[in-house]
C-alpha cells in the first residue's frame, strides 16, 4: 500500500537524522495517513480514501468532500478523484444548462 494522500498529495519525507556528534543516518517521514469513507451526494457513490489528517480537517472546514475535490490542484488529486471531479462538474454543467433552458421559455 502506498503512503500517499489521495486528496493533497502528501508523501512520505526523506532526510538525515543527526545525532548530536554529527553523525547521519538516512531516514524517513511517514504522512499521518488514514482511511476514511466519505459520500458523493452529486454522484450518489460512496468512496473510501487514503487522507492525511490536515485533508481530514480541510474537507470538515469547506463543508464536504465535494468542495474540497473542486478546489484542489489536478495534479495532486489520485486516479479515481480526478475522474469524479470530472463527473461532479459535467453534472453541474448539465444542471446549469438546464436552469438556463427553463428561464429562456
Amino acid at each position: 500500500m502506498s503512503q500517499v494522500c489521495e486528496l493533497t498529495g502528501k508523501r512520505p519525507a526523506y532526510g538525515n537524522k543527526v545525532s548530536h556528534s554529527n553523525i547521519k543516518s538516512r531516514t524517513r517521514w511517514m504522512p499521518n495517513l488514514r482511511r476514511k469513507r466519505y459520500e458523493i451526494p452529486e454522484l450518489k457513490q460512496t468512496f473510501s480514501l487514503l487522507l492525511s489528517t490536515r485533508a481530514i480537517r480541510t474537507i470538515d472546514k469547506l463543508g464536504g468532500i465535494t468542495p474540497a475535490i473542486m478546489k484542489a490542484k489536478n495534479d495532486l488529486l489520485s486516479d479515481r478523484l480526478q475522474k469524479a471531479r470530472a463527473k461532479i462538474y459535467s453534472s453541474r454543467v448539465k444542471k446549469t444548462k438546464l436552469g438556463q433552458a427553463k428561464k429562456t421559455k
